[in-house]
């Protein structure tokens, strides 16, 4: 499967690091906007082709699948630009800058017929499946409550404070909690709740989030773009607890008892960095003729997009340019 990735940023060195270890993908095209910074990263990663316009890369026929790894503000336009050249996309997170632009593509795509899927690793890899066994054994009894946390020092990055490219910490990294929450809780949720401290420039910079479940479970979420956290996440039940290390890359599964024994330690199997198995399942999806990801369909990425818009909602938080 020979891949082009529109971008060249951090996001992009990743996904090429990857796919050049990876047997059943390519480095095949990269575009950005400046032609000598794709041509440098091009012979850097081994790519075939480097490009100076998106266009040109969604355009070549070589190409079976492109990466969109550009600031969430422009996702919208990319994919676009892709399903009417009818080259299958996957976009990294957050799928769209709102829930009216993760709607649009999605009918989009289904009109034209074209494959295209969100890059939320974590729905994709080994321990998703993992992790729901444990929580289906009842070894740790019935879950009332569950927390989550993901924070890094990334408010140095201009991308991350600017709301014109939809910054701050809700879109980087609070998806990552907001999706592992909705794999293993599921979407019958009756109301959230939050807490935000915004930045100097308008986006989010911390934030406490709590998940009402219509069965009476809750989660708690926190996100910064601050400090680093430990990145757990933590199933608590009534007979024990789970403690799943790195919510978005989990590494190691751990369940003790009500006593704090631990019960068995779970480690995840090998990977190259994790988003190998986006890939791949991108090429099957490819092969068998779906239009659609079984691990992130379109109407997921859709939800989850509704329910970031929500939060935002709360907080007063619009982005330049939305309607």
């Amino acid at each position: 499967m020979r891949v082009g990735i529109l971008g060249a940023g951090g996001i992009a060195t990743v996904i090429a690091r990857t796919i050049e270890r990876m047997d059943t993908a390519e480095c095949y095209a990269i575009a950005s906007r400046d032609l000598e910074k794709s041509r440098r990263f091009a012979e850097e990663y081994g790519f075939q082709k480097a490009y100076g316009g998106y266009e040109e890369l969604v355009n070549d026929p070589e190409v079976d699948l492109v990466y969109v790894a550009t600031p969430h503000s422009h996702h919208y336009a990319c994919m676009k630009l892709c399903i009417l050249a009818h080259k299958p996309v996957i976009c990294e997170k957050a799928f769209t800058m709102n829930g009216a632009q993760a709607k649009e593509i999605r009918n989009l795509a289904r009109v034209e017929k074209v494959f295209v899927t969100e890059a939320i690793w974590p729905r994709y890899m080994p321990s998703r499946a993992m992790i729901n066994e444990v929580l289906e054994s009842g070894i740790i009894g019935k879950v009332q409550t569950m927390t989550a946390n993901l924070s890094y020092v990334i408010s140095q990055n201009a991308r991350i404070m600017d709301p014109k490219l939809a910054g701050g910490a809700l879109l980087d990294v609070g998806v990552y909690g907001i999706n592992f929450m909705l794999m293993h809780f599921g979407k019958e949720i009756e109301r959230i709740e939050s807490s935000v401290q915004m930045t100097e420039t308008g986006v989010d910079g911390s934030e406490s989030i709590t998940v009402f479940y219509k069965d009476g479970r809750m989660a708690v979420l926190t996100h910064g773009i601050y400090t680093r956290s430990d990145r757990k996440g933590i199933f608590y039940g009534d007979k024990g607890y789970m403690i799943v290390e790195n919510i978005n890359n989990p590494g190691r599964i751990e369940v003790y008892d009500g006593e704090d024994h631990l019960l068995k330690s779970l480690d995840v199997p090998p990977q190259i960095s994790g988003y190998e198995y986006e890939f791949e399942e991108c090429r099957k999806c490819i092969e068998e003729g779906r239009t659609e990801s079984i691990s992130m369909p379109l109407d997921e990425s859709v939800y989850m997009m509704e329910v970031m818009d929500g939060i935002r909602r709360d907080w007063g938080l619009r982005y330049p340019g939305e309607d």
